[in-house]
């Protein structure tokens, strides 16, 4: 089993950043790609970005594109999310996941975390 747990949620005003970690433990070794995905309320669950701890070119959301950077750290084994330029349709829960699949890009997960909540008000 892999274990995911996020921070750094919070509110924030429109054009304000953010930076969300994830912190993965357990069997950590098994997985290769790590992402994040957000689901605002009344809509479902979208990608946002991803990358992998073997280091591949990240990959992200159009609608994200140019203002958040994925970026991880092997030796304390969390990914983090820089957000900048925040927008209102960015509030959301936001959730880290990993997957044992070798495949890139991959868009399907099979370990979550709980969220952390972004509110980003105008």
């Amino acid at each position: 089993q892999v274990q995911l747990v996020e921070s750094g949620g919070g509110l924030v005003q429109a054009g304000g950043s953010l930076r969300l970690s994830c912190v993965a433990s357990g069997r950590t070794f098994s997985t290769d790609a790590v992402a994040w995905f957000r689901q605002a309320p009344g809509k479902e669950r979208e990608f946002v970005a991803a990358t992998t701890w073997s280091g591949r070119t990240p990959i992200y959301a159009d609608s994200v594109k140019g203002r958040f950077t994925i970026s991880r750290d092997n030796a304390k084994i969390t990914v983090y999310l820089q957000m900048n330029s925040l927008k209102p349709e960015d509030t959301a829960i936001y959730s880290c996941a990993a997957s044992v699949r070798r495949q890139w890009p991959l868009y399907e997960y099979e370990y979550w975390g709980q969220g952390t909540q972004v509110t980003v008000s105008s």
